[in-house]
């Protein structure tokens, strides 16, 4: 399964770059134009991505009984609210949820970088901020030769926040 979360995670390392290339090729072109995507299917995808991965971590944890480390648990903090303000922002065509999902956003990127960058440097947060059964520093995934949980939420975390600034855009 892990596995399976991992290609996802590349898949959404693809769509952003996707994005990008789609963005900088269309700056000339009118952003109104044929085959747009709108800024509520736009939301409604970011929430669908918050969503599945705020359910991947609740199987990695209950059901692979995968024990979340402190830094896991931050990035649960972000990622789990973030689907819900999403799922009800898109229900309610909501054309400021990007202003409640952005910091969430950028607050889970950020977390899951640190966790990321401890997973290869440990020494970086010392001994005293995880515990003994559940260190920081432990990959529990580590796929195609970098792909760890942290990674993935991250891919999500930075995919999803795109989404929302090209939805405000569109708005």
């Amino acid at each position: 399964m892990l596995r399976l979360f991992a290609v996802a995670a590349l898949a959404c390392n693809a769509a952003l770059l996707s994005l990008a290339v789609v963005r900088r090729r269309g700056r000339g072109s009118d952003a109104r134009g044929a085959g747009v995507v709108g800024a509520r299917a736009l939301v409604g995808v970011a929430a669908l991505l918050a969503l599945g991965a705020t359910l991947g971590s609740l199987y990695l944890s209950e059901i692979a009984h995968l024990e979340p480390c402190r830094w896991c648990w931050f990035q649960r903090i972000a990622m789990y609210p973030l689907a819900l303000v999403l799922i009800v922002g898109w229900l309610r065509r909501d054309r400021g949820v990007h202003l409640y999902g952005l910091p969430m956003c950028l607050a889970g990127a950020a977390m899951s970088t640190w966790h990321y960058l401890l997973q290869h440097f440990p020494d970086l947060e010392g001994a005293t901020s995880c515990s003994i059964t559940s260190p920081c520093a432990v990959r529990y995934a580590w796929e195609f030769g970098f792909v760890s949980i942290p990674y993935m939420a991250g891919s999500v975390f930075v995919l999803v926040g795109a989404l929302l600034i090209l939805s405000r855009h569109r708005s």
